[in-house]
């Protein structure tokens, strides 16, 4: 299979394995189809379809959307997803709002991709339009040199820009253009027929089981919680504010093995990162603590930020413990984030809702939906715990997951030491998590 290294497809993930939306995808269907996979990263986009085209590859898992041109070289398989031509723009100047607003303007592209082609066949009615198309793998290097001023636009797939300009502080979304476009696998037009028809079969499940919806959400369902000016603060406050916290909250992973990075994503949701933060409601501190979970915890002073944070990063852990065992992983922990903010008694109170709609309990996505109907009479009064505002736990938990995602990109794993404690035989008290 040939691939590329990008947040849309495949990247390292924070256990230093690979990870992301195509890998997945892959990993599956090879497990299905009791296959060997091997993936093989293209250096250059450029590369991908004639590596299918020639038959190096017996496919590629790569983002590649399905056009006419495109089709008279490789084969499609089914789509999976959809998106549109979309011109990303550097918000410290004046948004372009049509095609012709980028005329005598510095645009970039990647070669060998349909957003190239797509500007070549608008450009025939655009006398002026033109654009640099860049050798490079992803389009990471092009948003790059629009952040840094040195491009005035770039035109991509919408997904991709929704998802990495969470990355920078000064791009944005200016305009979409053109038809909406299928996303789908792609193999030589000669492909070995049994192939084809595994990775129909394969994706006629996923689709008809609820996986790839799962995986859709997994990937790109939290984006677009975040508008620029959340960006931009939060990045500020990464350079300015977070180097002061980051020995304590690598201090909270080594004690607990929940990553650094996610436990100050939390931070940052909850309050900032600021020490003296403090609710109508009584939360206080860095890790906004309740008085009754601190007081379970041992913290002595909810203000000390070390002590807030260590504190965190054991409730957290005691949290995602006590989830259903059923539960898997990414989802357990967006769902002990949830549990955070509006206590775990109302979390196991959301899967029983889910299960009374035919949802399925184990899954963030469709307990994301039921959620905030804990604030609805008709549905507390049926359940344990009663009244909750389960939609703030959501956004806590969709914000979290963006801060999170805008970490990994720039903050370093904590490797932790040969003495460290190990992550889950961390011995955690008895805590009452329903608060």
């Amino acid at each position: 299979m040939v691939s590329r290294s990008a947040p849309t497809t495949r990247f390292i993930g924070p256990d230093g394995t690979y990870s992301g939306f195509e890998q997945d995808m892959l990993e599956l269907f090879a497990k299905e189809n009791n296959l060997r996979l091997k993936v093989v990263e293209s250096r250059r986009f450029s590369e991908i379809i004639p590596t299918v085209e020639e038959r190096v590859a017996h496919l590629a898992a790569a983002g590649l959307s399905v056009t006419e041109e495109r089709e008279e070289y490789i084969k499609f398989g089914p789509d999976y997803m959809t998106a549109r031509k979309t011109v990303a723009y550097n918000t410290d100047t004046r948004r372009p709002r049509k095609l012709a607003d980028l005329v005598g303007k510095r645009g970039g592209v990647l070669r060998g991709s349909s957003s190239a082609a797509a500007l070549r066949a608008e450009a025939e009615n655009i006398p002026g339009l033109k654009w640099k198309e860049f050798n490079e793998p992803d389009v990471d290097q092009l948003l790059d040199l629009l952040a840094e001023g040195k491009l005035d636009y770039v035109v991509t797939d919408s997904h991709v820009i929704e998802l990495t300009r969470n990355f920078y502080s000064n791009i944005s979304l200016a305009f979409s253009f053109g038809e909406v476009e299928p996303i789908a696998w792609a193999f030589p037009k000669e492909a070995d027929p049994q192939l084809v028809n595994q990775v129909n079969q394969f994706f006629d499940g996923i689709e008809s089981d609820g996986r790839l919806r799962i995986l859709i959400d997994r990937y790109f369902g939290h984006v677009k919680r975040l508008n620029q000016l959340d960006i931009m603060h939060f990045l500020q406050r990464r350079e300015k504010v977070l180097p002061r916290y980051a020995p304590s909250f690598k201090q909270a992973q080594e004690l607990t093995g929940v990553d650094w990075r996610l436990l100050a994503a939390l931070g940052f949701q909850e309050s900032h990162w600021q020490p003296l933060a403090t609710s109508p409601t009584g939360v206080r501190g860095l890790m906004m603590l309740t008085e009754a979970t601190a007081d379970d915890l041992g913290v002595r002073n909810r203000l000390d930020p070390h002590e807030s944070i260590l504190a965190a990063g054991r409730y957290f852990l005691s949290i995602r413990q006590r989830l259903a065992d059923s539960i898997p992983e990414p989802d357990r922990t967006w769902m002990a984030l949830a549990s955070y903010n509006v206590g775990l008694g109302h979390v196991r109170d959301a899967r029983i809702l889910a299960k009374r709609k035919k949802l399925n309990p184990d899954s963030w996505v469709d307990v994301r939906k039921v959620l905030p109907l804990l604030a609805r009479s008709e549905y507390y009064k049926t359940l344990k715990h009663g009244h909750a505002r389960g939609g703030e736990a959501v956004v806590l938990t969709e914000n979290v997951r963006n801060y999170y995602d805008i970490l990994q990109r720039y903050e370093e794993p904590h490797t932790i030491t040969i003495d460290s404690l190990a992550a889950e035989t961390t011995s955690v008290p008895e805590l009452d998590v329903n608060q």
